[in-house]
């Protein structure tokens, strides 16, 4: 290891946060090394949709005290990966409670270790964006645990918003008249050697309470990532700047261009005009290393899309659900309704997998009609009717113009969206029972667009969205009561 000092393996890893970007990768990371793990979100269900094997998950929010205890009971080392910015403007102040609220609980429960992943901080840092990760740390480290804190700028892996802003440019404009922070240069960082640094850095016990800058082999602007992208997809896009166009200004119409989160892309633009170096000589002595340059990280995280296996439900940026499209965004718009019936999840179950052929949608038929009527003019399949059978489904089955990709029965049906359209549809149905009987079902409706076109289609669409999902739920739920009461009617 070059000699330094190595703490005892922990028995226990919390990875908190861990429905996020790093925090997906980390988690499996950990157990592929043997680890006890236990991984952390506010929703569970978002952690058990991926599949993990021997990961123990729990449902806790920093912003919660009284859900942190059980979190962090008997965890020795505890990685705290959560931030706020897609809460909007408030979110630095929430960041800060957030790590208080974390620091006192693990200390009370006795961690023996806090591995916070920051951001890099120039010293001229001004950006809420970055002077609030550097914040949190700070706070975190106010507590009586000590703390590792490792900072990273971005970092080139599927679904990192950076990566995902520099992917949607480069495949949505093929000429961009670009603000001159374009010309500001960061340190990008492979996710597999973040991932590296994450595990090796906190098992030293001379990094207790130390700070350290990780980043790749290069120092890059903004333009030269965009066109080293461009040139291992096979795109080569003209970059033209413009000086007037600030921050600030190239926010407003980010959300145009692409799928990134607005909230979140926002605040990664407001520290786009500061030059971020690292100074990361600590961290490569401590854990030596291949750092993988940025071209080769760029390709390495697309081959990591195309491993993807298949998914029996929907998950952020799964690539099968993409159509196996790199340039169909990672991030997808979403929208949906839900819906109590006062019948069991069987008789929910019949109907929800009853759909389409002659049933039809249960809601808007005219609705549901035009669009149909809109593929077919298009040469699409708009008005493919039939099934194979009337109510049961499997997988591959053809409903219409939908696949089945997913079937869990009586809990969930995934559903892929074969018109034509510019990017990718997952329809999917979600039934929960009620703790005093009855069951919720929850529908929502998954958009990855292919650029411009693929937003414009969708904010088209959402005027319909925001009421046809509430109606067809509720059309759902009231079918199932019927059919339920009918049931036992026919059982006198």
């Amino acid at each position: 290891m070059t000699g330094s000092a190595v703490a005892a393996l922990p028995r226990s890893v919390l990875v908190f946060g861990a429905s996020g970007y790093v925090g997906t990768h980390l988690v499996p990371h950990l157990a592929a090394a043997g680890l006890r793990v236990r991984a952390a979100a506010r929703s569970p269900k978002v952690l058990e949709a991926r599949g993990w094997r021997d990961v123990e998950i729990v449902a806790a929010d920093a912003l919660r005290p009284e859900t942190l205890g059980a979190a962090l009971a008997g965890a020795d080392l505890a990685y705290y990966l959560v931030h706020s910015m897609a809460a909007g403007p408030d979110f630095g102040r929430l960041d800060l409670e957030a790590a208080g609220n974390f620091a006192r609980a693990a200390g009370e429960a006795g961690v023996r270790r806090i591995v916070y992943l920051g951001g890099l901080v120039p010293p001229d840092a001004d950006s809420e964006h970055l002077t609030s990760r550097k914040a949190t740390g700070d706070r975190l480290r106010a507590g009586r645990v000590p703390v590792t804190e490792i900072r990273a700028g971005i970092i080139v892996g599927p679904g990192s918003a950076a990566y995902e802003v520099i992917r949607d440019l480069v495949y949505n404009l093929p000429v961009m008249v670009t603000p001159k922070w374009v010309q500001s240069k960061s340190a990008p960082i492979a996710l597999a050697n973040l991932l590296d640094y994450l595990v090796r850095l906190p098992a030293l016990a001379e990094t207790a309470g130390g700070i350290y800058d990780v980043a790749g082999p290069d120092y890059l602007s903004y333009e030269q990532m965009m066109r080293i992208f461009g040139e291992v997809v096979g795109r080569r896009p003209l970059i033209l700047r413009v000086p007037l166009l600030t921050p600030t200004l190239s926010s407003y119409w980010l959300g145009l261009v692409t799928a990134v989160p607005t909230s979140i892309a926002r605040s990664l633009i407001g520290g786009l005009k500061h030059d971020i170096p690292a100074d990361d000589a600590a961290a490569r002595r401590l854990a030596p290393m291949r750092l993988l340059p940025f071209r080769e990280s760029v390709e390495a995280a697309l081959a990591a899309e195309r491993r993807h296996e298949v998914a029996a439900r929907w998950t952020e940026g799964a690539f099968p659900f993409r159509q196996y499209r790199h340039d169909y965004a990672y991030y997808a718009k979403k929208a949906g309704g839900s819906a109590d019936a006062q019948a069991s999840p069987a008789a929910v179950w019949k109907v929800v997998t009853s759909i389409g052929g002659d049933n039809g949608y249960y809601y808007m038929g005219f609705l549901w009609w035009l669009r149909e009527a809109a593929d077919w003019l298009a040469g699409g399949p708009g008005f493919s009717k039939g099934r194979r059978d009337p109510e049961h489904v499997r997988l591959g089955d053809a409903i219409d113009y939908w696949t089945v990709v997913g079937v869990e029965p009586e809990r969930r049906l995934t559903l892929n969206f074969g018109l034509k359209a510019p990017g990718a549809g997952i329809l999917e149905f979600e039934l929960e029972p009620l703790p005093g009987g009855g069951t919720r079902l929850v529908e929502t409706a998954y958009w990855h667009p292919q650029g411009v076109w693929g937003i414009l289609y969708w904010v088209a669409l959402a005027p319909f969205h925001r009421f046809i999902f509430r109606g067809m739920t509720r059309a759902i739920a009231r079918r199932a009561e019927a059919l339920e009461r009918g049931a036992r009617a026919a059982g006198r």
